[in-house]
């Protein structure tokens, strides 16, 4: 089941589950993607995207993405790594023999054995470790089309509460924290899921929308970090409430996801098995980044990604591509390894 881009080297503790709307073009689930590469979450985590309908598009796209990755961190890891500098950390990637003997197999196909380790040049301190890259349909995570008998066209932003339950429940042994994000809205800079250390299975953190008014601020329901089984459990209770509310409204067409998702984390009652954490603070606009702008045509790059773990697009007259472009392509081994540096 799904389409398998990428196995990885060793089983991860952590997973994103990246849904991807209709309106999401090639361009920003390149950029989506390309970011979670270069920020190093994928040293600890695997990616399952869900798609409405796939197309051969964003297979080339993910397939690209994924060559140029290993390409760079391959690169870095040979005779190039005392010879460049990189816009990002590929020694994040790095593991010890030790800890990959004790993390066993990758739940998206059999483990791989990298270039180095096939030509017997690895050392304790040279195998890459990094996480799997799949995808699946709704319909491969919700066949029945569960909310099909409420609603003439079900939107991808109902539909994929349809699909978390059959995932999270089939891979609920094999991760320990997930994060939920929306491929349209928001891109990954860091490591939002450090937030969870030390936090039980069943916790959940939300974070709030921005608002320049005093009025109560809307939970976000386009990015959510838990528990396996908080988020499961989350996940379940918004489908169900789905359903209710669709019954109950008369104009079904106009039921808005967001509205529903703030109802429900504002009842305690349903709510009352999962550790519902809201964060005060909202996720900042990119048009905010310190030294991010349209103007800045300097080589170098007066902002840093890492400070910052997730950012929403916004709406701004920033030029996303430019920017970020200028990022990757600030080193030699970036333009090696990038074809549209």
């Amino acid at each position: 089941m799904g389409s398998l881009y990428r196995r990885g080297t060793r089983g991860m503790n952590d997973l994103i589950v990246a849904h991807v709307t209709e309106s999401v073009t090639v361009n920003e689930l390149r950029l989506f993607l390309r970011l979670v590469h270069r920020t190093g979450f994928t040293c600890k985590s695997d990616i399952a995207f869900i798609f409405s309908s796939k197309t051969s598009s964003f297979d080339n796209v993910i397939l690209e993405e994924n060559t140029s990755f290993l390409k760079l961190v391959s690169a870095y890891n040979n005779d190039e790594k005392n010879n460049y500098t990189s816009s990002s950390d590929p020694t994040r990637f790095e593991i010890s023999g030790k800890k990959e003997k004790e993390s066993g197999e990758p739940i998206w196909g059999r483990k791989i054995r990298s270039s180095n380790e096939e030509n017997g040049n690895v050392t304790e301190s040279t195998r890459l470790s990094y996480g799997s890259v799949v995808s699946f349909d709704v319909d491969e995570l919700d066949p029945e089309n569960a909310l099909s008998g409420f609603l003439e066209h079900v939107p991808m932003s109902l539909r994929r509460w349809a699909c978390y339950p059959m995932l999270l429940g089939r891979v609920r042994r094999n991760y320990k924290y997930v994060m939920l994000v929306d491929v349209k809205e928001y891109i990954v800079l860091g490591d939002p899921l450090s937030q969870l250390k030390n936090r039980s299975p069943e916790s959940v953190i939300l974070t709030t929308m921005p608002s320049k008014k005093k009025e109560k601020k809307f939970v976000n329901s386009g990015i959510i970090l838990g528990g396996v089984r908080g988020v499961r459990r989350l996940a379940n209770a918004m489908l169900t409430d789905i359903a209710r509310v669709i019954m109950q409204h008369k104009k079904r067409n106009s039921v808005s996801e967001l509205v529903l998702f703030n109802q429900l984390v504002g009842n305690e009652f349903i709510l009352k098995n999962v550790n519902l954490i809201v964060s005060t603070e909202s996720i900042h606009e990119l048009s905010s980044l310190t030294g991010l702008n349209s103007n800045s045509k300097s080589g170098s790059n007066s902002f840093s990604i890492s400070k910052i773990p997730i950012v929403r697009r916004g709406n701004s007259n920033l030029d996303i591509s430019y920017v970020f472009k200028k990022y990757f392509c600030s080193s030699p081994l970036d333009s090696i390894a990038y074809s549209d540096c």
